[in-house]
């Protein structure tokens, strides 16, 4: 599994209240979360964010309210991973149990600029940063992180489990 594209980059504290506005809990669906996807702290996130795109962040991304919403609208704007210093730990495991990609690596979220076109290689954690020609060690997932990645998240990799 790997993943490719232009980086999105913010700073420290990134709670789930610019994430995804509580104006919007009340939307379930998805794509209908996508729309409002980062409004409050980047209006435009939405016209700038293309498939693939890539979200780095500073020290304690996701941090706030626990809600699941955050990472789902995360994913379902096609946002293909999120790099950060640190994540908050309940956002840490919404994002794992929705299957969106998430890596923690100091170097590369300091390194990374808006902009910058990177690579990850998530059987090896090794994240390219192909603009700076710089490459960043991150802890690749273990198998079992793996397995639900692949599967689109933990319910759906459940499904897989009881249907085989």
């Amino acid at each position: 599994m790997n993943a490719k594209g232009k980086v999105l980059k913010y700073g420290d504290n990134v709670d789930t209240d610019v994430i995804i506005p509580a104006r919007y809990l009340n939307v379930s669906n998805g794509d209908e979360l996508a729309k409002y996807c980062m409004i409050d702290i980047d209006p435009d996130f939405t016209s700038k964010a293309k498939k693939g795109d890539i979200i780095v962040a500073l020290k304690n991304f996701g941090c706030g309210s626990s809600r699941e919403h955050a990472p789902l609208a995360i994913k379902c704007a096609g946002i293909s991973c999120v790099i950060a210093t640190t994540f908050a730990r309940i956002f840490y495991r919404n994002a794992i149990n929705i299957g969106l990609p998430i890596l923690e690596c100091d170097e590369a979220a300091n390194d990374i600029e808006n902009g910058n076109e990177v690579s990850i290689d998530f059987d090896s954690g090794i994240i390219t940063n192909h603009t700076k020609n710089r490459t960043y060690q991150a802890q690749p997932f273990p198998p079992f992180i793996k397995d639900i990645m692949a599967a689109g998240g933990l319910v759906e990799q459940t499904k897989e489990k009881i249907k085989g």
